[in-house]
């Protein structure tokens, strides 16, 4: 779905935005915490997906990327909790994207650095808690 502040949102359920609120752009309230075999990650050909790891100081947030060179052609989803076995994560998931180079966005105008998607397959990108930290990108088919 896109808006007139020029970014497409995924299918994934989402939060408020770090944008202005605009009249015609409203939000469901956040939906509880995932369950596990919740996420439907649509990969294959030149599709791939983007899981971002959070902490749990995250939830909430809004996390936006944008093809390298196209700042303004935003795709975002919102931090969410994730129950698994015995464990619960933080993490944000952007699918299906199209293979290519990406940046990530930390807040609006700062980017948090750049990844790739390569298609059929996950790309999994560690979000620094800190501005200044290091991260990491893996890659699952």
């Amino acid at each position: 779905m896109t808006h007139q502040h020029q970014h497409q949102h995924s299918d994934a359920p989402h939060a408020d935005h770090s944008h202005a609120p605009l009249p015609d752009h409203p939000h469901a309230p956040l939906p509880a915490p995932s369950r596990e075999g919740s996420v439907v990650l649509e990969i294959g050909g030149t599709l791939g997906a983007l899981i971002i790891h959070t902490g749990p100081e995250a939830d909430g947030l809004e996390i936006e990327v944008s093809p390298i060179g196209q700042d303004a052609t935003r795709t975002h989803a919102a931090v969410r909790p994730r129950h698994l076995a015995g464990r619960t994560v933080h993490c944000a998931v952007i699918s299906p994207l199209p293979e290519g180079d990406y940046t990530l966005w930390r807040t609006a105008d700062t980017p948090e650095g750049t990844l790739t998607i390569h298609g059929g397959a996950v790309t999994e990108h560690r979000w620094a808690p800190a501005a200044g930290q290091q991260t990491r990108t893996a890659d699952r088919a």
